[in-house]
């Protein structure tokens, strides 16, 4: 049974008991809050109101700890959140979970966590290169700093700091991390913040990425064929040359090729999905790429084979055997023929993209496939590589007998078709 009794003084609050043979006693104030008491003393205020009909009690502290004009300041936060169709009970949990995340809200605390989260689909290089920049760029500036607390002109002063030593490209992708920062953090905030990160891109000075080098004139193709046949050095490095723009593949696939990876009988080289320029859930449940090889490659290999088929890389490096060529060999080989500063190694897929559409007239969509990008159909479909593989092998065959013919400096005209 309640015992209900009046409580609208503080002595009131202070004097209020609970006989020991009931379960609780309420003294009321009003508009609904009122202090509980229990047999053992311990008071508690509430706030009662309805919600769809149904009675709700809203927990406002205890007392002495909260007295009587803190109780009814309480209680008229509740109301106005009522009158603008808010449940306050909601509003208590929503603050109590946002409460769990801002526990350690600065900016390198936040960083980190989204950091591990994003880690298991990066690739081990990318996720390295963007803790470095948030270590290097941001931590020292803003680091320490409450999420809720950091100011546009702060952040734009840690990305003018990258501006200062010529890195403008690096400070618009570090501006990129800290919008990717400030986007994860948003859903635990107050309702008023906001992304800082916003407009600080027209701050910046502008950068315009550069284009791989690339040669896209057929005649200049041509001679540059001609000097890669003509290339001195050795048969391992020879080969890797003339494949570069023969298949057109990523240049990191091409050094890392395995003999496992080929079946000259079927003239097939298939790259597994785990060395694809994917993300990491991607590798793992992607398929592998399958690229055709024109007769002319089939032959470089068959010559390499002698030499180098006895271990796991068809590539493999000088110093040690059981690692492939480097990255800048390929780009070494171009510049000793004197084609290094017009093309770059990883350029020879936008010449092969470019001329076997406006040179040779062949459809976008294989060219593509081959490429391994994520080419749609024109109905929209995902393009499926491992489609159309004669139409490919035909493909790549006249790609390698037009860089023939360019070499040879003769009419490419009879290429090209009707």
């Amino acid at each position: 049974m309640l015992i209900k009794k009046n409580c609208k003084t503080d002595a009131a609050c202070k004097a209020a008991t609970c006989p020991p043979d009931k379960a609780r006693a309420r003294f009321p104030d009003a508009g609904g809050l009122y202090l509980e008491v229990s047999p053992a003393g311990s008071k508690r205020w509430f706030l009662k109101y309805r919600k769809d009909g149904k009675e709700m009690r809203l927990a406002l502290g205890s007392y002495p700890d909260v007295r009587l004009a803190d109780a009814r300041a309480k209680q008229a936060e509740a109301k106005a959140l009522k009158r603008k169709g808010v449940d306050p009970i909601h509003a208590r949990q929503v603050a109590k979970l946002q409460s769990t995340f801002l526990a350690d809200d600065t900016f390198e605390a936040v960083a980190r966590d989204w950091h591990s989260k994003q880690i298991t689909n990066w690739s081990e290089v990318h996720a390295k290169t963007v803790i470095r920049r948030l270590e290097r760029d941001l931590f020292p500036w803003i680091g320490k700093r409450p999420m809720s607390q950091i100011h546009a002109m702060e952040l734009l002063s840690a990305l003018q700091k990258i501006e200062e030593r010529g890195a403008i490209e690096t400070a618009h992708r570090v501006l990129d991390i800290a919008r990717q920062v400030w986007d994860y953090w948003l859903p635990t905030a107050q309702a008023e913040q906001r992304n800082v990160t916003e407009g600080l891109k027209a701050r910046l000075k502008p950068y315009h990425s550069k284009s791989f080098a690339a040669i896209l004139d057929p005649k200049r193709v041509g001679e540059m064929m001609l000097a890669i046949k003509h290339y001195k050095g050795g048969v391992v490095v020879r080969v890797a040359l003339q494949l570069t723009p023969m298949l057109y593949q990523r240049p990191g696939n091409l050094r890392m090729m395995e003999w496992t990876e080929l079946d000259l009988e079927a003239a097939i080289w298939t790259i597994p999905s785990s060395k694809m320029k994917r993300t990491v859930q991607e590798k793992a449940d992607g398929e592998s790429h399958v690229v055709p090889l024109p007769t002319q490659a089939i032959a470089l290999l068959r010559g390499l084979q002698l030499v180098t088929g006895h271990g796991r890389y068809v590539f493999p490096s000088e110093r040690s055997h059981d690692r492939p060529i480097s990255d800048n060999t390929v780009r070494s080989a171009l510049y000793a023929i004197g084609f290094g500063e017009e093309q770059k190694p990883h350029a020879f897929r936008a010449v092969a993209r470019t001329m076997l559409v406006d040179e040779l007239g062949l459809d976008p969509l294989m060219i593509e496939a081959n490429l391994a990008h994520g080419a749609r159909d024109r109905l929209g479909r995902s393009y499926n590589r491992t489609q159309y593989l004669k139409q490919r092998f035909e493909m790549v065959q006249q790609w390698a007998d037009y860089l023939d013919k360019l070499a040879a400096g003769g009419d490419v005209v009879e290429f090209k078709r009707a």
